[in-house]
């Protein structure tokens, strides 16, 4: 099942909630298709536990085998750790932090990746895609230390990987949030423990601020959209979480 996030003028964004979680060992995450005409990119494809549903779900929408580029946040298993199996069954280029561009290799066969991988400098990149593009944002340490987000222009969606994550299931994930008060206690935990600063976070919320974002879509649970959009913006910017926490008793010899 694909849910459809947008789709005006050949320009469609579709997200799979429901194929990484199957009898509940892995963590429940979504994978992403932009397509803009005759171009696709897929973003964070996942690991081989959501490989062939992916495969066969996409191909409903476009050929998978035309797909031009693999975008990924980051080089979390959950992430790419289906890389091989997609570096087989398409001719996509995979775009990737410079930070893991030598370390992706290694979820593939020797030669599978010659020629097929563009690291993304620190700054970020604008990725064609078609007639349109995607834009590479920082999103760095948050939570890995090469780490980028993915913002398509023309839908206004952010999709933003582990930022914005919430626990839970594919059928929660598959709920739109428009209101954010109560869908807090579903991401505190996991920003507190992931994200690496509160500082980062700032820094990413006036970045944020300066895009005109219509939905916030991360790599696990639900999008946000509506009023969520500012108020998740205002919610980060003032989280105190990862090394802020951090004393002299975190780093002991255990007992």
């Amino acid at each position: 099942m694909a849910i459809e996030l947008f789709n005006e003028k050949g320009h469609v964004c579709l997200m799979f909630t429901h194929l990484a979680d199957e009898g509940g060992e892995a963590v429940q995450a979504n994978q992403f298709l932009v397509i803009h005409g005759g171009a696709g990119a897929i973003i964070d494809p996942g690991g081989n536990v959501a490989y062939n549903e992916l495969l066969l779900t996409i191909g409903r929408y476009f050929p998978p085998n035309k797909l031009d580029n693999i975008l990924a946040s980051h080089a979390d298993p959950d992430i790419i750790a289906s890389l091989d199996r997609w570096m087989t069954s398409t001719q996509a280029t995979l775009y990737i932090s410079r930070l893991w561009e030598r370390f992706a290799p290694h979820f593939c066969k020797p030669g599978k990746t010659q020629d097929r991988i563009i690291g993304i400098p620190d700054p970020g990149m604008r990725i064609a895609l078609g007639e349109s593009e995607i834009v590479a944002l920082p999103g760095h340490f948050m939570h890995s230390e090469g780490n980028f987000q993915f913002w398509d222009p023309v839908s206004r969606i952010l999709f933003s990987g582990d930022l914005g994550v919430s626990m839970g299931t594919s059928a929660d994930a598959a709920r739109v949030v428009t209101s954010l008060d109560s869908h807090i206690p579903r991401m505190e935990a996991f920003h507190r423990r992931y994200m690496v600063s509160s500082k980062v976070l700032k820094l990413w919320a006036h970045m944020a601020r300066s895009l005109p974002i219509r939905m916030i879509v991360p790599q696990h649970g639900s999008p946000m959209a509506g009023d969520a959009v500012p108020a998740f913006i205002d919610w980060v910017e003032g989280l105190s979480c990862g090394i802020d926490h951090l004393t002299q008793a975190n780093y002991a010899v255990p007992a």
